[in-house]
């Protein structure tokens, strides 16, 4: 059976596009005809076979991360509600709007109904299922409480999400006021102060320095503005491809580790990610060894995956996981305490996931006291740049009136 993307005009007039499976061609119009919707056009999107060309295929484009975490939820809403598995993923294609994730989800269900574990079909679309979710699915499946696993799954995915858009909302509007500074204070020194400075240098009187340094700024600026793009544009894509290669990345890494203020920050959010992941990965049924393998994955810092190898092996060496975390030296104590706490009484990943609600609730509330120094610190700096103009051009003015 193959996947056909489509365009068609529904009975209310309005054109839609989506994928839908058939045997041919003309069966996909068919089944489009019985839905009530004409199709304009229609054409394959890739075939079904037991090889990963078409998985690839499949996998091309972009599933934003709120997307899987509805579509994981529905699934483990629907398998605990007794319907089976291919049933279920069936019921999901129809409910997802995202053609991308359709697309995914006919591979996954195919593969699945041919015999293939459902973390396995998965696996073959990396750039949606990361390892995390790999790997507990397939614990899911092996312990056989696959729909408890997609709620875990789906809480760990909506928390991230929420925590994103914390992040994002609260830094919108001091982005959107150092835009909207930058763009006032280049658009006077370039466009209007030249005007209104090019009648002092008429009246060939002295300007004050304050004046002429004024006068040179924006004379530099006007004429090389081009340049200064040029040269911004051209760090920030050195920057990207500096960071792309393993020492660079690594180098860049560690210096966020390093910088006062943002580092507690970054420390708080990667013990986070690292005690939610590794609490859900223990309380879903997976072993230590493999548990900590997925964790270093999702750390995202190479100077800390390079540490989760260390700790690893102090680990298979029979060692608590407790000590080879202190000895990293990152990991804040509230972190390592709690995991020695739960290594005493039994309950390490019902203690993992505590501390990682406790730096969640951290994390928004460093955000908001952030913020909070950054709003007057940009009101500041917009008011020194904003009085140096107007002195710089109040002063030769009163000095013209004086001389009259």
């Amino acid at each position: 059976m193959a996947v056909y993307e489509y365009e068609a005009i529904a009975r209310s007039g309005k054109r839609v596009r989506g994928v839908i499976d058939a045997d041919s061609p003309a069966a996909a119009r068919r089944k489009l005809r019985e839905q009530n919707m004409f199709p304009t056009e229609i054409a394959e999107s890739f075939v079904k076979t037991k090889g990963t060309a078409s998985a690839k295929k499949a996998g091309l484009g972009w599933v934003s991360q709120r997307d899987i975490a509805v579509m994981t939820r529905q699934l483990a809403v629907l398998l605990a509600a007794g319907m089976p598995l291919v049933e279920a993923l069936s019921a999901l294609i129809e409910q997802t709007s995202n053609p991308r994730l359709q697309k995914i989800l006919y591979d996954v269900r195919d593969k699945v109904n041919e015999g293939v574990r459902l973390a396995d079909a998965m696996a073959v679309h990396k750039r949606t299922f990361p390892e995390l979710y790999v790997n507990m699915v397939g614990a899911g499946e092996t312990s056989g409480a696959l729909e408890q696993v997609l709620f875990r799954l789906a809480d760990i995915l909506e928390r991230q999400v929420k925590l994103a858009r914390r992040i994002r909302g609260t830094l919108a509007y001091p982005a959107f006021m150092v835009v909207v500074g930058v763009s006032v204070i280049s658009f006077l020194m370039i466009v209007i102060v030249p005007k209104i400075t090019a009648m002092f240098e008429k009246q060939e009187r002295k300007l004050p320095f304050i004046t002429q340094v004024l006068i040179k700024v924006c004379h530099f600026a006007g004429t090389y503005w081009p340049v200064m793009v040029l040269l911004v544009l051209a760090g920030f894509f050195l920057w990207r491809f500096w960071i792309t290669r393993p020492q660079g990345r690594l180098a860049w890494d560690r210096m966020k580790l390093r910088i006062p203020l943002y580092k507690d920050l970054y420390i708080r959010v990667i013990s986070g990610r690292f005690a939610r992941t590794l609490g859900t990965m223990l309380s879903s049924g997976l072993t230590m060894m493999t548990s900590l393998d997925v964790v270093k994955t999702v750390l995202q810092n190479r100077v800390l995956e390079e540490a989760m190898d260390e700790v690893k092996s102090n680990v298979r060496r029979g060692k608590d996981l407790s000590t080879p975390l202190r000895e990293v030296g990152y990991f804040p104590p509230l972190l390592i305490s709690m995991v020695e706490l739960g290594q005493r009484s039994g309950e390490l990943d019902a203690m993992l996931l505590r501390v990682a609600d406790t730096y969640d609730d951290e994390v928004e509330t460093n955000i908001d006291a952030l913020v909070s120094l950054l709003e007057p610190a940009m009101i500041l700096i917009m008011a020194f740049f904003v009085g140096f103009l107007v002195i710089s051009i109040l002063l030769p003015i009163f000095d013209l009136s004086s001389g009259f």
